[in-house]
């Protein structure tokens, strides 16, 4: 049967490092408006504590997602060799489209992943260029839909995005937007008659009780924005909303593929934060009666490259691909999960088996 298999990844992490002592002067305020009754000292301290962040990345003033999405794209197309005019489907995931530096608005027409498509110089008008804003788990969802279009034979290879940049939407004034980066990961799929590749895949949209956790509102010192609006998140109800529900997708996918805990090899998460990681990879173990994960089946990338949104995972791929995480590496049969949530409430959920 036709399985869909990674035949290339790139990444663009952006060149501009933001460590946590880059915001020892900034203004904090909390939602009402206020400022926060803490030192910024204690406040970056018990950051790090909760989220492992130590610093970000962020884009250059003159380079927007489409910009970065294009270098991954790059990067991807030259580590699979293939002819980028064979490529059936662009699929981008991304959830504010360019944003200029200073400017704030997004900018979403046309779409990123036809932005990406012109870059790219491709002439094949059956290349069909498509976004996907999925919050998070965008990059995942689009790798989905790829398998699915590969697996029903209508398609025979896909490129996935995943790219965005979170500084351009986050609020000064708000603490937790010391969690957001920028970035931009690829991946090539191509349909092969074999029995590796992915497995089986998990979605649910959890919108009718949790569609507000993540959300654009004003800033928290409004009179400096008048007219902007930022990425606003409610941490706590989200992080408990994980921790009920992502393990179990992660479940639900493996049993569809018939495979046990036991046999993955590595578990790559959204890295949304790296406590919330963490107690969500104890949650999934947990279900199978196993007290403790085993060392190094979880990697991270967020203690120094934050959370990246869409980006994460591929980015985290294409690094370990290139031997370039230290302590991570694939080898042919490893049974690979991959899993996200995000704002929606989004949750979906891979198995991968490397060939």
């Amino acid at each position: 049967m036709n399985r869909t298999v990674i035949v290339g990844t790139g990444s663009h992490i952006p060149s501009v490092a933001v460590p946590n002592a880059h915001f020892l002067k900034h203004e904090f305020h909390g939602p009402d408006q206020k400022p926060i009754g803490k030192g910024n000292a204690e406040i970056l301290k018990q950051f790090e504590a909760i989220t492992g962040i130590r610093e970000r990345r962020y884009v250059p003033d003159n380079m927007v997602t489409s910009d970065i999405a294009f270098d991954a794209a790059r990067e991807a197309l030259q580590s699979s060799a293939i002819d980028r005019e064979s490529l059936d489907y662009i699929i981008v995931a991304h959830n504010f489209g360019d944003v200029r530096a200073g400017s704030r608005r997004s900018d979403l027409v046309p779409a990123i992943a036809a932005r990406v498509k012109n870059k790219l110089e491709i002439e094949n008008p059956r290349t069909v260029a498509v976004d996907v804003i999925f919050g998070c788990p965008g990059w995942l969802q689009g790798v989905i839909w790829a398998d699915s279009m590969i697996r029903a034979g209508d398609i025979k290879r896909a490129m996935v995005i995943g790219a965005d940049t979170l500084s351009r939407i986050s609020d000064p004034h708000d603490r937790d937007s010391l969690i957001y980066a920028d970035g931009a990961g690829a991946t090539i799929l191509e349909a092969r008659k074999t029995h590796d590749g992915i497995q089986s895949h998990a979605v649910r949209s959890d919108t009718l009780e949790h569609s507000h956790m993540l959300r654009m509102g004003h800033s928290y010192k409004e009179e400096t924005f008048l007219e902007a609006l930022f990425l606003k998140m409610e941490g706590r109800k989200l992080y408990k909303y994980a921790l009920q529900t992502v393990a179990g997708s992660i479940k639900e996918c493996l049993d569809g593929a018939g495979l046990d805990i036991h046999q993955v090899k590595k578990v790559l998460l959204h890295q949304a934060n790296g406590k919330m990681d963490e107690a969500i990879l104890e949650a999934l173990y947990a279900l199978y009666g196993i007290d403790e994960p085993p060392d190094e089946v979880m990697p991270m990338t967020i203690a120094t490259l934050g959370n990246s949104s869409v980006a994460t995972i591929p980015t985290m791929l294409d690094l370990i691909c290139k031997g370039k995480l230290r302590g991570h590496a694939f080898a042919q049969g490893d049974i690979l999960v991959f899993a996200s949530v995000g704002a929606g409430m989004h949750i979906n959920a891979v198995v991968y088996r490397v060939p």
